[in-house]
């Protein structure tokens, strides 16, 4: 098995590509929610969103861009580790 496909192998058998996946997409739902809370939905100051909707994306945001990171970073180590064990068999 070429080192390549050692590679994939590893990175469907323990998660990588799902948390990779999963963590680009909350992350990005955080971005456009952040985006429509700024352009769509009234903006906020500093006591808060100004609009219903507002509250809601800015909450979203808050809960989404965080959580989206960690995953994308722990898919990136993962992704890191799989691909330094393919090149040492």
């Amino acid at each position: 098995m070429g080192e390549h496909a050692s590679h994939a192998v590893l990175n469907r058998q323990d998660g990588t590509i799902q948390l990779l996946r999963s963590g680009g997409t909350m992350f990005g739902t955080g971005l456009l929610a952040g985006l429509l809370l700024e352009t769509l939905f009234g903006g906020f100051s500093a006591t808060g969103a100004h609009t219903n909707s507002g509250w809601l994306a800015l909450i979203v945001a808050l809960m989404c861009i965080p959580f989206g990171v960690l995953l994308l970073l722990l898919g990136a180590a993962k992704w890191l580790r799989n691909r330094s064990i393919s090149h040492k068999s």
